[in-house]
């Protein structure tokens, strides 16, 4: 390579990234990045993977939140969950696990045998970081693999930190509750026990 042509390279590279800053830096106040949306994405896509995997003992779902993070459970879009998981230790126990690295049965918990698949994910900027909607569909439901259940949606609240963006809370929205496959009346005798409403927070889904 010339030194001429080393030259126009460094240039290139030089300018390339000096716009890049400059267009950083033109952003609005509390402007989300393309890399933000693309971080928050797949935030959600590993909070699907980990609740139904249980990995690490239930580690890796609880490192999706901030260490005071919550999760709860809301009949009402845009009313605060009155069922509350919060903390490190809490959001262990809601993804299955046991406490001490390892899983319980899974035969035991909420939800056992789906799977979930976060649809239509809307993002948008606010002052503390950003929020989130999305739908929840469930495959699996009732025991029967081929069937699938929209189960509400979530509504989130998230931050930036050191590690990357995270849950500060996380709202599971379910509307009709009484009515679903899994938890409501039809889900008896189908191998799993329907929440009790206003009664004990169920594992966190």
């Amino acid at each position: 390579m010339t030194r001429v042509t080393m030259a126009l390279a460094a240039a290139l590279v030089v300018g390339a990234t000096a716009h890049a800053q400059q267009r950083a830096a033109s952003l609005p106040a509390g402007a989300l990045t393309a890399q933000d949306y693309f971080e928050i994405t797949q935030l959600a896509a590993r909070y699907a993977f980990a609740i139904d995997t249980c990995t690490n003992g239930g580690a890796d779902f609880a490192d999706l939140f901030v260490d005071d993070g919550e999760f709860s459970v809301s009949q009402e879009w845009g009313v605060a969950g009155k069922r509350l998981t919060k903390g490190r230790a809490a959001l262990i126990d809601a993804a299955g696990g046991d406490g001490k690295g390892g899983c319980k049965d899974p035969k035991t918990q909420m939800g056992y045998g789906i799977s979930h698949i976060v649809a239509n994910h809307v993002i948008l900027p606010s002052p503390e970081g950003a929020t989130g909607k999305s739908y929840l569909l469930a495959i699996g439901v009732g025991g029967d693999p081929t069937t699938i259940e929209r189960q509400g949606g979530y509504e989130d609240v998230y931050v930036k930190t050191r590690e990357g963006w995270r849950f500060k809370s996380r709202v599971h929205v379910f509307p009709n509750l009484s009515q679903s496959v899994q938890f409501g009346p039809r889900g008896r005798g189908r191998g799993v026990t329907p929440p009790v409403q206003n009664g004990p927070v169920p594992p966190a889904r």
